[in-house]
This record gives structure tokens, C-alpha cells and sequence, in this order.
């Protein structure tokens, strides 16, 4: 399918674009051996909408990430982003541009936050790529964008494990917010969360969506929570994608027997979240 006939891509503003994206590793030691963890990816996103991309681990999702965000180059392809000129390649854009158009919400709240700063210094650490900016306000600036998240003076001054991990996630997601992106890729944000705690994350997520207009890659292994988040979603396997469409079609009606399988794996579990309304706009082709 080629992209200028993806279903959708005419209907909104595309802000993101890949084409014909391979990512293969060379292993070590394996005498020319060598790993295809992404193969001939097509897909266009479209502004202020939710594309969920879930797959078994290995399936090629943070791969796929990790090639948008430029934190990897691609064997082969191209991603593209809208700017103010027009669709650009992420190859030919400097880094301080990038990061102000997109930025990433990691997996493990934990992890991602150095232990050694102040939550003050971690929120308005990207600005000081664009800004010469005093102690005072980058406490301000950091405050705001705390206030944005839930969170507000307490924390401000604070160390990251004097915070419980939904505190940690929203502490990240406030500095992901910093630059003043378009485009977030939430890759697994509540992987590492209790279950009344997605609920939050995912309510404040939808909460920022609406305010800010932001649109979202969603990279999960869980459908129950696609299913009240996505607009559209994308199936992967083995760095294929094997089937997108609309959330509830695909999840209600799955074309491709792996996507059937991964519903059969999903946990009876319900969990307290929001039921999406808005319709598809996300649009991926193979």
C-alpha cells in the first residue's frame, strides 16, 4: 500500500512519517550474522491522535522508537517530521530541533530519573538547551510544568526516591513536556506502575492530550489498556507489522491470527479508565 493511499492520511494533518524503515543489527561474534529487528515499516500519524503499537517482546516496537527519537539509524528508510516548512527528515535535523518538535516518556520511572538532582533540576533540564536560564527560573519554569502533571511544590525540591513511582512517571512526563513538544512516545509508561496507578497516568495523559493538542505513539504490550486509550493501533511481529486499523476493529475483529492470539493473552482484568470517543486518524501501511 502505498502512503499516499494509507486510509486517513488525507483526512488530517500528517505530523509523522516513516517509509520503508529496517533497522538490522550485526551480532557480535557471529561471523556475518546479522538481526532484522525492524523490516520495511510504513506508517503516518496524524496531529492530536493516539497510534498504539503493541507486539510480544522483540517485536520490534522500541526499535522503532528508538529510530524516531534518532537514538538509532536506520539500515534503510526514512522518518520525517512536519515543521513549520514542511516535512523534513530527522536525518538532516540537528538534535535541538528534533527534540522540539518530539519527545519520549521512558519505560521504568525509576531508572530514567538521576537520583542525584532535585526534581527542580530534572523538569527544566531541556530548557537549558534553548535558553539561558537563572535558578529561580528554572524552579519556575520547573513548577509549572509540575502543576501541569498533578504535582506542585512538594515535590519541587525534592530527590526522586523520596517519590512513589506514579509521582516518578508524572515527574517525567512534566519534563517531557519542558520543550514544548508535539509528539510524545509513551514507551510502556505504566509497565512498572500498580494497577490503580495506570489509571491515573492514563487519565492525566487523555487530560493533557485535550489541553495541549499533543499527539501520541504508544508503545504497549497490554491491550486492555489500548482499547480505552488508542485511536488506531498497530500489530507487530518479529519487526512486521501484520495489521492496523481503528482500536475497536481491530481488537473486536482481528484479521491476522497472531493479533487473535495476543487477545487471547490478555488477563481478565478491568481497571478504571475512560473510554475513548474520538474517531480514527492514525494510519499505518505495509
Amino acid at each position: 500500500m502505498s502512503l499516499v493511499n494509507m486510509p486517513g492520511a488525507g483526512a488530517n494533518e500528517v505530523v509523522l512519517r516513516v517509509e520503508n524503515l529496517c533497522k538490522v543489527f550485526r551480532l557480535p561474534g557471529a561471523h556475518g550474522q546479522a538481526f532484522k529487528a525492524l523490516n520495511q515499516l510504513n506508517l503516518a500519524v496524524t496531529r492530536g491522535r493516539t497510534l498504539a503499537v503493541v507486539g510480544e517482546s522483540g517485536s520490534g516496537k522500541s526499535t522503532m522508537a528508538q529510530l524516531v527519537m534518532k537514538l538509532q539509524r536506520p539500515s534503510a528508510g526514512r522518518v520525517s517530521l512536519r515543521l513549520d516548512s514542511g516535512m523534513r527528515d530527522i536525518a538532516d535535523l540537528p538534535a535541538r530541533e528534533l527534540y522540539r518538535k518530539i519527545q519520549m516518556v521512558f519505560q521504568d520511572p525509576y531508572a530514567s530519573l538521576n537520583p542525584r538532582q532535585r526534581i527542580w533540576r530534572i523538569v527544566s533540564a531541556p530548557l537549558c538547551n534553548y535558553e539561558r536560564l537563572s535558578r529561580d527560573e528554572r524552579q519556575q519554569h520547573a513548577l509549572h510544568y509540575l502543576q501541569q502533571v498533578g504535582l506542585g511544590e512538594a515535590q519541587l525540591h525534592a530527590f526522586p526516591h523520596m517519590l512513589s513511582g506514579g509521582q516518578r512517571q508524572r515527574v517525567n512526563i512534566a519534563r517531557a513536556l519542558a520543550t514544548k513538544p508535539e509528539i510524545l512516545i509513551l514507551d510502556e509508561p505504566l509497565s512498572a506502575l500498580d494497577v490503580s496507578v495506570q489509571a491515573q497516568i492514563i487519565n492525566l495523559l487523555l487530560d493533557l492530550q485535550r489541553d495541549l493538542g499533543l499527539t501520541y505513539i504508544f508503545i504497549s504490550h497490554d491491550l486492555a489498556v489500548v482499547r480505552h486509550f488508542a485511536d488506531q493501533v498497530l500489530v507487530m511481529k518479529s519487526g512486521d507489522m501484520v495489521e492496523w486499523g481503528d482500536v475497536d476493529q481491530v481488537l473486536e475483529n482481528p484479521a491476522h491470527v497472531y493479533t487473535r492470539q495476543l487477545l487471547q493473552s490478555v488477563p481478565g482484568r478491568l481497571i478504571d479508565l475512560p473510554v475513548r470517543t474520538q474517531s480514527a486518524s492514525v494510519v499505518a501501511d505495509g
